[in-house]
């Protein structure tokens, strides 16, 4: 594996081992505890669906991602930092959205730990050196994957958003959940789709952020994809009806994602790079902006 100057620093340790208790709590609580859950019940499946990727998927791929991060290991920091991202949004979601219950503070402790986590996981990341790691990679197939993915997500929920402030109204999504309005289009549209575009862009200039962003966002996007057909589940099982086409979009998307990461962290050679994180290297390309790193 391709390995880091240093080991991760115990903050982060510490941090993330906290985040693992946590989140462990509040996925078996949900799931586990009858009616904890307080929302609507057509927000329940998604709820439900969220919990069970979260706790046995997203949590055992964070806890040995982490082992291999603190070893210094280059694949093993990427994917971490991706399920940590995974881990902001998630929580973020059950913070701002979810009604009110007795995990709220653990849902805001797990905000700021993982929101304090990748920010400085991302800062810490050298993208000169994801970039070197990964060579002569092909990187064509990476920029089209995010760009598609970016015009999907904004297509699935401009749908909904734009007939309805043409017609006055509000999304039977929204309605539907009696929420004020949506905190998934909020974050989707007005961070995930330009982080993907922006990501895009940098890759196919191959510039090393573009290398670094498209390794942390293929993590997003596998989990985002099993998220969806996870909650799918549980609507059918509820009588919902899921559009067979949802399920084919993201049956597809988490398959391509998780084969375009497998092949991106293959690709990562020890022989390419002797340093991807230090506190000096660290520092000099958070002061750059990443234009820079062409």
């Amino acid at each position: 594996m391709s390995r880091v100057d240093e080991s991760l620093p115990r903050p982060y340790v510490f941090a993330s081992l906290a985040t693992l208790v946590l989140a462990g709590v509040a996925t078996l609580v949900g799931l586990f505890v009858p009616g904890f859950y307080r929302d609507a019940p057509v927000l329940l499946p998604q709820v439900y669906g969220q919990d069970l990727l979260t706790l046995f998927v997203a949590l055992p791929v964070f806890a040995v991602a982490l082992y291999f991060a603190a070893r210094g290991s280059l694949r093993g920091y990427v994917v971490w930092l991706g399920v940590d991202g995974y881990l902001l949004y998630t929580y973020a979601s059950y913070a701002f959205m979810t009604a009110f219950n007795e995990l709220y503070l653990v849902y805001t402790t797990l905000l700021w730990l993982t929101l304090v986590t990748f920010v400085g996981g991302m800062i810490r990341l050298n993208a000169e050196d994801v970039k070197q790691a990964a060579g002569e990679m092909s990187v064509r197939p990476y920029v089209g994957f995010q760009a598609l993915l970016a015009v999907l997500v904004a297509f699935l929920w401009l749908a909904e958003v734009v007939p309805a402030i043409l017609e006055g109204t509000v999304p039977a999504s929204v309605t539907d959940a009696a929420l004020p309005t949506s905190v998934i289009y909020s974050f989707d549209l007005g961070i995930i789709v330009p982080a993907f575009l922006l990501s895009a862009y940098w890759l196919r200039k191959r510039r090393a952020w573009g290398y670094a962003f498209t390794a942390v966002l293929l993590v997003k996007a596998a989990t985002l994809g099993l998220a969806v057909l996870t909650m799918a589940v549980f609507q059918i099982r509820d009588g919902q009806v899921v559009p067979a086409p949802i399920l084919a979009v993201f049956g597809l998307l988490s398959l391509s994602s998780l084969a375009l990461l497998g092949r991106f962290l293959y690709a990562i050679d020890p022989q390419r790079t002797s340093t991807a994180a230090t506190a000096h290297d660290a520092t000099s390309v958070a002061d750059r902006p990443p234009g820079d790193d062409v």
